[in-house]
């Protein structure tokens, strides 16, 4: 097996990704592993590619999808971007405005504020503004760019090709105050979310803790996103699935397992601007062991064909399956917290206690 931004070269010898390449070109910050504690504080680098600081986060040692932090300084905007794949911006601080076109055709432009999510559509051009004079504007975008200049293996031609995908987005008529519709009980289709910290959820039984989960898809892409929510005092239950998730704590505090079959787990706290990716097929499991519901958004790849994709279908751990030492490690958290625990000891189907 190759190491992710490796490939086999001639007589399978590796040599970098086209990824790999255009990453390390950049000249940006780049930071790894699976876990990033606190994203308004992650240090950034002159980006010369949008005029402002950034970095690339690349976490989950995998080139499907990464993320970019953008800074924009006050009142000033970033230069003008497209690109031949999909990216999905939410607004970790700040204030401002994005303008979108297509050659030749009227402007759309959105106003944003902390929490509100939204994503170009594909290959159109945009360009982000500062509104406010004092302070910087701080986003996180979720891109699928590493799989397609893998896939095309030229990195600047995503940037500089013309084509207009007018099927997806016709500039100038409206694209983003078209109303937002639920396709299913927890599923939405939308161009622009407002506010997603304080977005109505829907029920989500199936993954326990008595919380909320509902999904999105945005601006005619496959990048897809899911924003769940779960009270004080309670954990949800354990699952895995392909890589690809990146999880943004929007409101809480409190921990998550990350772990291999047949592994100890390895724990990661978070709080709000904490982001965290697991590797493909790992097990995670997320915890609350404040005294406030906790909220987070996940933005991932979606399904790029709705007849065969199972990609990212969990697999689950229920609770009467899981280690009970993970109840218990977790009941004493809270006690230290001060915070009561809801959630009833599972009747586990062997039970060491």
């Amino acid at each position: 097996m190759v190491e992710a931004g490796r490939i086999e070269g001639q007589r399978g010898v590796p040599r970098d990704s086209p990824y790999a390449i255009w990453q390390k070109a950049e000249g940006v910050p780049l930071y790894k592993a699976s876990y990033i504690e606190n994203l308004y504080t992650l240090e950034l680098g002159p980006w010369p590619r949008l005029g402002q600081n950034g970095a690339i986060v690349n976490l989950a040692d995998q080139e499907h999808d990464d993320a970019w932090v953008i800074e924009i300084a006050p009142g000033q905007q970033t230069l003008v971007q497209h690109h031949l794949f999909e990216a999905t911006f939410y607004v970790l601080s700040g204030r401002g405005a994005t303008t979108f076109w297509q050659e030749g055709h009227p402007s759309d432009s959105v106003e944003w504020k902390r929490g509100s999510v939204f994503s170009p559509p594909l290959n159109c051009y945009y360009q982000h503004f500062n509104g406010d004079g004092q302070e910087p504007v701080r986003l996180f975008s979720v891109t699928n760019a590493p799989m397609v200049m893998n896939l095309f293996r030229e990195g600047e031609f995503l940037f500089n090709d013309s084509y207009q995908f007018k099927g997806r987005y016709e500039s100038g008529a409206g694209f983003f105050e078209a109303a937002a519709e639920k396709v299913t009980s927890n599923k939405w289709v939308t161009n622009f979310i407002g506010d997603i910290r304080t977005f109505g959820l829907d029920p989500a039984v199936g993954r326990g803790a008595g919380g909320l989960l509902t999904q999105f898809s945005m601006s005619n892409n496959s990048m897809v996103a899911h924003c769940s929510q779960f009270p004080p005092g309670t954990y949800k239950k354990a699952h895995r699935h392909n890589v690809g998730a990146h999880v943004i704590i929007l409101d809480g505090q409190g921990y998550s397992l990350l772990w291999f079959e047949g592994e100890e787990p390895t724990r990661v706290d978070w709080q709000d601007g904490s982001v965290l990716s697991p590797k493909e097929r790992e097990y995670h499991q997320h915890f609350n062991t404040g005294s406030t519901p906790a909220r987070y958004l996940a933005m991932r790849l979606g399904e790029l064909d709705a007849r065969h994709y199972r990609g990212f279908m969990p697999e689950q751990i229920e609770y009467e399956d899981e280690d009970p030492a993970i109840y218990e490690s977790y009941a004493r958290e809270c006690v230290g917290n001060g915070v009561d625990v809801v959630l009833p000891r599972p009747e586990y189907a062997v039970d060491a206690g």
